[in-house]
């Protein structure tokens, strides 16, 4: 069936019954709803949950990736601040902005 012939059956005067159009259209918006949350909210907050995790369990010595795609060694940490070490330079970026820990170093501690 053709995308228009759905379109006529979904919005077809349903004769008799005036009130029947109105759930049909009243289950449609909530599918659209239901869509939209299980294809782009949940995601969303699962993948948040998951950084700020990440970000929680950051220690000294480990190896990170910064959104801007620096790479380097934490050095230092404060509440909102990373020291890294990338190279010969160091750097103190924001917590929020580290985008992934690469490996641990093995004698790193938890703070």
């Amino acid at each position: 069936m053709t995308a228009p012939g759905l379109f006529a059956l979904l919005f077809a005067p349903s004769g008799q019954n005036a009130g029947g159009g109105l759930t049909v259209f009243l289950v449609q918006i909530g599918a659209l709803i239901a869509i939209f949350y299980f294809m782009l909210i949940r995601p969303q907050r699962r993948q948040q949950e998951r950084h700020r995790q990440l970000l929680a369990s950051l220690q000294r010595g480990d190896r990170i990736v910064t959104s801007g795609g620096i790479i380097g060694e934490v050095v230092h940490l404060k509440d909102d601040e990373v020291t890294v070490k990338s190279g010969e330079s160091r750097l103190i970026v924001q917590r929020a902005n580290v985008a992934n820990i690469l490996n641990r170093s093995v004698e790193a501690k938890p703070q």
